[in-house]
């Protein structure tokens, strides 16, 4: 009952949010839904009930879903894509020889019929009344059988059939880790409608969108089970398995077969679940009494890993709560599903086969998806670097932060990464979709890597104080929503004060690369002129940093003139002189230093190593 009380005042809370937010509109649903999970034929049949809120000012015709599991089937478009992209990802396909030829064959093309995954719909419903649902792929489109007035409501009611498929991306059974049931995007699920139309985009592997809602979800299974997965637990002393309140000793009726779990899951835009019989559940008090949640195969060659990250990602929590913003939710499960990492909403599915470290690794990435894709809910399908990147950013702090020895730029791994991605020539905006990349590899560095530069970067432009105040007030002023990439430069404009769409636009929008050199260092009378080239597109402000022969240093920053800003001094313990501001326009700059060139001992643009500049050997003159 407090839990519930709990759900219903998290609801009411964030409706008032938006209530007085009348320049912003987003859907809202409201899951009801029973599922019944055959554990011998892995097929599972369901009853949903879906309220949908129109707070659009358009009037719908049609609505769309989401089928994820159809995406496994020979023919797909994911199976399509496996077949045609020059690197498919390695977990989804099989090495085979061809004519002596190394080939990888895509797994799902030779999926058998009680291998594939699919969703079937039947008895779709609005309001009591048929309306046409056809299944197109991944995409359930439904015809409305009334439309759907602006500022208003319709139920909609169906029921589906589901087979889960061999685990080979994210979702299945039976992966290479022994987990029996890794259900994730399982459901019929709502696409996005916001001020963009629909975002109702076929799976292909990638990443994805959801509508704000309540999840009230009902999974009877073999008792034999234990589950782990989004939301709260509200029959947790019939259930048992660690999750029964303290002193209750849960036993079943001799008769007892089946289990039925009773989730709630407040406010958010997906559900998800695992299950084996060979589980383990510990349960550790977070920051702020959140309960962490660490469900993983109960095999003595992983339980002390396990033990081991326990107690750090609590420390990761108080972290992110610290420097991006209070986690909002009572519980976060860690689940061992077996595939890789994968953000769900309330919970992670992660290898948990792997050594403390790298457990740790996935483990801090993906919980700071919680922040940055299930509370900050971007449009990942369409700007994954928004998620991807901001996460990235995210857990190398966290990581370093854990270090005995703390890094001065623990980024220098991304920013290597970057140049190697532009040196290949196989760069693409990151404004491209998730799904048109060309390569999986320049997909990953551009929204992982690229994504994380955007804000790293960031503190080069307006100053890390500048920068820890824009996550905060990003993440304050737009949780629970779906930020555009213009929100965060935004935020860092109103934080700031300078001005930045040059940046969101040439760092994210095109190809532009960063690149300034020192072009002449001369002698002249008792003074030195510095002349400075802007050699590529995309323009800067400059920070430079003379090293004298005596030990001593100065250093020099030269504001970008459209930025209309000027940066605090980045190492205050060393005197700073601003000069004037820098024109993208003209292509060199040259300014004085008070000293001749014989006590100059060397010349350093970007000391930091925060800007991106991807041709580092013309960004120091050595005199000495």
């Amino acid at each position: 009952m407090r839990k519930l009380f709990l759900f219903l005042l998290f609801s009411v809370s964030i409706g008032n949010l938006f209530a007085q937010n009348t320049g912003y509109w987003q859907q809202h649903v409201d899951y009801k839904m029973d599922v019944t999970m055959d554990v011998k034929t892995y097929q599972y049949k369901g009853k949903q009930e879906l309220v949908y809120t129109n707070n659009s000012s358009d009037t719908l015709r049609s609505v769309y879903y989401h089928l994820y599991n159809n995406a496994f089937q020979p023919g797909s478009e994911m199976d399509a894509r496996l077949q045609t992209i020059k690197d498919p990802d390695g977990r989804m396909v099989t090495k085979i020889k061809v004519d002596g030829k190394d080939v990888k064959e895509s797994r799902i093309k030779n999926l058998k019929p009680n291998e594939i995954g699919y969703l079937k719909i039947s008895n779709f419903k609005q309001d009591g009344v048929t309306a046409v649902a056809k299944e197109v792929g991944t995409i359930l489109e439904v015809t409305l059988a009334k439309p759907i007035l602006p500022n208003s409501k319709s139920t909609f009611t169906l029921d589906f059939d589901g087979q889960v498929p061999v685990q080979i991306r994210r979702s299945g059974r039976n992966n290479t880790e022994g987990v029996e049931l890794s259900m994730a995007q399982w459901y019929p699920k709502m696409a996005e409608f916001d001020f963009e139309g629909w975002h109702a985009d076929p799976y292909i592997a990638r990443e994805f969108h959801g509508v704000w809602g309540n999840f009230d979800v009902k999974i009877t299974i073999d008792k034999d089970y234990l589950l782990g997965g989004s939301g709260y637990l509200q029959n947790p002393n019939e259930i048992g398995y660690g999750y029964q309140d303290a002193g209750v000793t849960v036993v079943y009726p001799k008769k007892t077969k089946t289990l039925t779990w009773h989730f709630i899951a407040p406010m958010v835009h997906d559900f998800t679940w695992a299950a084996d019989k060979n589980y383990q559940h510990d349960i550790v008090k977070g920051p702020n009494n959140v309960d962490l949640h660490f469900i993983y195969k109960n095999t003595p060659a992983v339980v002390e890993n396990w033990k081991k990250l326990e107690p750090l990602m609590s420390r990761v929590m108080d972290f992110y709560n610290k420097n991006v913003g209070n986690y909002p939710y009572k519980q976060y499960s860690f689940i061992q599903g077996g595939d890789g990492g994968m953000e769900y909403a309330m919970c992670t599915l992660m290898l948990g086969n792997g050594t403390t470290e790298g457990m740790l690794g996935t483990a801090t990435h993906e919980m700071g998806h919680s922040w940055f894709q299930h509370i900050l809910a971007s449009n990942e399908s369409k700007h994954p670097w928004m998620d991807e990147g901001f996460t990235t950013y995210i857990e190398d702090l966290a990581l370093n932060d854990l270090k005995d020895k703390k890094e001065e730029n623990p980024f220098k791994g991304n920013y290597a990464a970057y140049y190697k991605l532009v040196e290949s020539g196989k760069e693409q905006p990151l404004s491209t979709h998730g799904d048109r990349y060309d390569e999986n590899r320049p997909y990953s560095i551009a929204s992982y890597v690229k994504g994380s530069i955007f804000l790293s970067q960031l503190e080069y432009v307006i100053g890390q104080e500048n920068l820890r105040n824009t996550l905060k007030k990003y993440f304050q002023d737009f949780k629970f929503k779906h930020p555009s990439p213009n929100d965060i430069k935004r935020t860092a404009e109103r934080v700031s004060g300078a001005n930045l769409d040059w940046y969101l636009v040439d760092w994210t929008q095109t190809l532009n690369t960063i690149d300034y050199g020192i072009k002449d260092v001369k002698e002249n009378a008792d003074k030195t002129t510095v002349t400075l080239e802007r050699i590529g597109r995309m323009p800067m402000p400059i920070d430079v940093l003379v090293e004298y022969a005596d030990g001593t240093k100065e250093s020099f920053y030269i504001p970008l003139r459209m930025m209309s800003f000027e940066k605090a001094n980045p190492m205050p313990a060393i005197t700073r002189t601003v000069l004037n501001d820098w024109a993208w326009a003209y292509p060199t700059f040259e300014f004085n230093i008070a000293k001749p060139k014989a006590s100059i001992k060397k010349i350093t643009i970007d000391p930091s190593g925060l800007m991106a500049d991807i041709k580092q050997t013309n960004n120091s003159y050595d005199l000495k």
